[in-house]
């Protein structure tokens, strides 16, 4: 049975942990799941990411940054997670058009509308049923992420990534029926039985619509 489920949060949330968490839970109850992320999933993805995140060039701007990131979501919408919502998989994806709208929207000042008009071509009319948004301070963010090697946007300030904070919950506050707030402070594995709960429900009531 398809659905597709992302996962969004600020820097050291553990956002990415737990969409791999829930994938192997998924697998292991025999259903069958699709875990990828973004950037990235595809060959070309994968290039791109590696001119998002790691390019020397610190000068990219934002309005090239949100034209690379869907890109870079167009292949992935069209190669991997369509085909495999198709085939009845669950998709579970780490980040999707929620990230570039707080990034590049409230993170680097472009209009939100500038930015949802260029995430809606390439995502191509596709919005995911669920979205899991951990919340985490951003100082706490930055406290997991010390000693690890920092791409161009764990790099950027403080005010930066209260402002993606910001953005994040403004949007979980005007779509509160597709996006689940987790608070991030939580044991690890308490987040993950509240991901599941709510992923199996969300799989209940699709199996209930379905003639």
């Amino acid at each position: 049975m398809s659905l597709f489920v992302t996962f969004e949060g600020g820097e050291g949330s553990g956002k990415s942990t737990q969409a791999g968490i829930l994938a192997e839970r998924l697998a292991t109850a025999g259903l069958k799941a699709v875990l990828t992320h973004e950037p990235g999933g595809t060959g070309l993805g994968e290039k791109i990411t590696q001119l998002l995140k790691w390019s020397e060039d610190e000068h990219i701007s934002p309005l090239a940054e949100v034209m690379l990131f869907n890109a870079s979501r167009a292949e992935l919408v069209s190669r991997i997670i369509k085909p495999a919502l198709a085939s009845g998989k669950v998709v579970v994806c780490d980040r999707y058009v929620d990230s570039t709208l707080v990034y590049q929207g409230y993170g680097r000042g472009l209009t939100v509308s500038t930015v949802k008009a260029i995430n809606s071509m390439a995502a191509q009319g596709l919005m995911p049923e669920i979205t899991f948004f951990l919340d985490l301070p951003v100082d706490e963010g930055a406290r997991r992420k010390f000693g690890t090697k920092a791409d161009r946007f764990e790099r950027e300030s403080t005010d930066f990534h209260r402002r993606v904070r910001d953005g994040y919950r403004a949007l979980a506050a005007t779509e509160p029926s597709r996006c689940v707030v987790i608070d991030a402070l939580l044991p690890k594995d308490e987040i993950a039985n509240i991901i599941w709960n709510k992923t199996l429900a969300a799989l209940e009531l699709r199996a209930s619509m379905m003639p």
